[in-house]
């Protein structure tokens, strides 16, 4: 489906049906980051509602900068729930989908009847330790417009297929972020929301509150670029049940690297909820 939200069309797969479950993916992914988890979550009873994020897949690719601001995209997202008739939602995030994940469950509690946080801990958690920082080097990086495109795209890609291909979709990213603009879309989600400030811990990611919801935080111990503290310490941030599953080998990417495995602790975790 089609939808439209103050300017911005979204495109939106949406099967199922039953309790809603919201998923949403990071970068430099698309709804296609799912696609292992779609038919489990549906074949168990669940009306399964995936978006491209701005500046993803074939959703719409707004120019500005601030378009991709944590603040609005959570708006966005509730519009969607608006114009899909859904009052509450179950909500699974990974990455940067994480990241609005955990702020709609902080922000709009009354939306979110569980959530499942994927490699991204609590915002308010970030970037925390001295490790933690030194694995984020590339999120400053991300902050030069243009260079950051030119060298990300320098000799097919060289740089970029280095950093992502532990992802799987390595030719898909390319394929999608060679369109015009479409990279610097997806970078400007990191300038939206991350400063050299808040290297220092000095970011407003500090205020965002506690979760009240069933949270279940899932990292692999593979993955490079964030830490388990990061996500061990959100249960700090829960204010209701918190469950934490680590994934040994499992890296950043666990929807792919790990599909049957996350599918099961979806099915269960969601399942828990509906009584299925």
């Amino acid at each position: 489906r089609r939808i439209e939200l103050d300017g911005v069309g979204l495109n939106v797969l949406e099967q199922g049906e039953g309790p809603a479950v919201l998923l949403l993916h990071g970068f430099p992914d698309s709804a296609r980051l799912w696609r292992h988890q779609v038919p489990p979550l549906v074949e168990s009873g669940l009306r399964v509602i995936v978006p491209d994020l701005p500046g993803y897949g074939q959703s719409d690719a707004p120019d500005e900068v601030e378009a991709y601001a944590l603040p609005t995209i959570l708006e966005q997202v509730v519009g969607l729930l608006e114009k899909l008739g859904v009052e509450r939602a179950q909500v699974v995030g990974h990455d940067w989908g994480a990241a609005v994940a955990w702020g709609l469950a902080a922000f709009e509690p009354q939306r979110v009847e569980r959530l499942v946080a994927i490699s991204v801990g609590h915002p308010a958690g970030f970037p925390g330790s001295i490790a933690q920082r030194r694995l984020s080097w590339y999120m400053l990086f991300f902050q030069f417009e243009g260079v950051a495109e030119e060298a990300l795209q320098r000799d097919d890609w060289r740089l970029f297929r280095e950093a992502f291909a532990s992802g799987g979709d390595i030719e898909q990213y390319v394929s999608d972020l060679s369109r015009p603009g479409r990279l610097t879309a997806a970078l400007n989600w990191y300038r939206a929301n991350i400063s050299a400030e808040s290297f220092a811990g000095g970011d407003q990611l500090s205020s965002v509150p506690a979760v009240q919801c069933p949270t279940l935080g899932i990292w692999g111990t593979e993955d490079p670029a964030l830490t388990e503290e990061q996500m061990k310490g959100s249960g700090e941030r829960v204010d209701g049940q918190w469950r934490y599953e680590r994934l040994e080998g499992v890296g950043h990417w666990i929807p792919v690297e790990a599909p049957d495995r996350l599918s099961e602790l979806l099915v269960e975790f969601l399942g828990e909820s509906t009584g299925s």
